[in-house]
């Protein structure tokens, strides 16, 4: 008897056999999976057909039937492939609520400081199962690259993308002077007085370029006396006097009492950070849920930064003097 292709096999075979093995019976094991004795009956032969050979001896009468030397060989496999089909209808239960797999995220140094602890955090505690990655650059470039090449499923951008592309709006990241603690009084300083002021700044970047632009456009030519993509540095350049900065909230501590922050006016548009992934590609339920938390915990973000400029007292109107 020749023997056909074990691709051929449907898995129901293997599922009827194991119960034929276990209950002794056809009969019995018709009861336990909800078939006829003679469909279990026809399994069995499918199989027996398929793998060239009988599986059970059949006694006959109500005596059970028994595995033969092929058909005990093979239960043990049939059965390692049963349990690892668990495993995967297991595997695939939490892929789909997002609690297995692998998400690779692109970020920036300011998001990565700022954002993505606090999101990386409520992923891992509500999906413990899922592996997250994530890939930092300062350079935007860099990030969509890998991004449409599929190394990224996800990316946070600055400003517009390729069209290719869809997004997610997350919140306006405002720039902010930074200077020594009373080098400035206290709120806005017009950009006409920092035309003095030596500055630092980054290499060309995104958020670079939108800086540069918005000091042009209040009349400031910038002069870098020193630049470093590194935000940390900045702020201590700041503290050593050696300059002054402007640079997002995002990429400053507000709570760091050795340099002080200040809107600059006229003020110009701050940078718009949205969360991107390829168009026209399915999300995963991980990548879903992560999108979900950095809309939250961004407008948690931008609340925290409405707080920080406080609206003007309003004035006190006088009212006429009734007669």
């Amino acid at each position: 008897m020749l023997m056909a292709d074990l691709r051929d096999l449907d898995m129901r075979l293997l599922v009827a056999f194991d119960a034929v093995a276990n209950e002794g019976t056809f009969g019995r094991a018709a009861e336990r999976l909800g078939y006829t004795q003679s469909a279990v009956s026809q399994q069995i032969a499918s199989l027996e057909r398929i793998v060239g050979d009988r599986v059970f001896d059949r006694p006959g009468g109500p005596r059970p039937v028994e595995l033969t030397p092929l058909g005990a060989h093979l239960l043990e496999h049939g059965r390692a492939l049963l349990t690892q089909l668990d495993r995967i209808s297991d595997d695939l239960d939490r892929f789909r609520a997002g609690d297995a797999g692998r998400l690779s995220v692109g970020t920036f140094q300011s998001i990565s400081n700022t954002v993505l602890p606090s999101l990386i955090g409520s992923m891992r505690k509500e999906l413990p199962g899922l592996e997250i990655v994530a890939f930092e650059s300062d350079y935007d470039d860099v990030l969509h690259d890998r991004l449409a090449a599929g190394d990224l499923d996800l990316s946070f951008v600055v400003g517009d993308v390729d069209p290719s592309f869809d997004t997610r709006h997350l919140l306006n990241d405002p720039f902010r002077l930074i200077a020594r603690p009373g080098q400035f009084p206290a709120g806005p300083v017009q950009i006409s007085a920092i035309v003095d002021e030596p500055l630092l700044g980054q290499h060309a970047n995104s958020c670079q370029m939108i800086n540069e632009a918005g000091l042009r456009s209040g009349g400031l030519d910038p002069n870098y006396v020193f630049r470093t993509n590194d935000n940390g540095t900045v702020a201590a350049m700041v503290r050593a006097g050696m300059g002054v900065a402007v640079l997002p909230l995002l990429c400053v501590d507000p709570e760091d009492p050795r340099v002080s922050l200040h809107p600059l006016e006229p003020a110009f548009p701050g940078r718009e950070i949205s969360i991107a992934w390829r168009s026209g590609h399915t999300l995963s339920p991980a990548a879903e849920r992560f999108i979900e938390l950095a809309v939250s915990v961004s407008a948690e973000v931008a609340l925290r930064f409405a707080e920080l400029d406080p609206p003007p007292p309003r004035r006190r109107t006088k009212r006429p003097a009734t007669a």
